[in-house]
């Protein structure tokens, strides 16, 4: 333990970071139709990881945390199905693109809400997670996500072979 983390908060934190900063480079490129065909499967393979090892902490029954691992872990399969399996042919493009943005989306989701429990001046401002200035700051990311998604859904093309 260091300073009161575990190794496995630690590696689920910088993977985490790791899959929202390499997501957004990947979604950056949809909405451009520019293709970072190296950095899909980082940003898939760290959005797996991270979903995947917060089922490794210790479970008091149903929480929103293990319910959002849980529709992050479906939505993550899809995209992967729709990425190797299918290799975006056809509708699969547009599955891949809303199922890799909800992933980022999820990730981006739970990295607020560990934003809001864990900076002071932010805990401050909400500290039960359900007061205005919480329900503004992920309004304003999921509007966002959702405008990006439609517009990288109207604009991706994947690269052909």
């Amino acid at each position: 333990m260091f300073f009161g983390v575990s190794t496995l908060q630690t590696f689920h934190v910088l993977v985490s970071l790791a899959g929202i900063a390499t997501g957004l480079i990947v979604l950056a490129g949809m909405l451009t139709s520019r293709h970072k065909d190296r950095l899909i499967p980082v940003f898939l393979g760290t959005t797996l990881v991270t979903t995947l090892t917060g089922f490794l902490f210790p479970l008091n029954g149903f929480t929103p945390a293990l319910g959002v691992g849980i529709i992050s872990t479906v939505v993550m399969i899809v995209a992967l199905l729709a990425l190797y399996w299918r290799h975006l042919a056809g509708r699969w493009r547009g599955i891949f693109v809303l199922t890799a943005v909800t992933a980022l989306y999820l990730n981006t989701f739970v990295l607020v809400v560990q934003l809001f429990q864990k900076v002071p001046t932010l805990n401050a401002l909400a500290p039960t997670g359900s007061e205005p200035p919480f329900a503004v700051v992920q309004s304003v990311v999921l509007l966002g996500f959702i405008t990006a998604g439609w517009l990288a859904f109207r604009r991706y093309l994947p690269a052909t072979t």
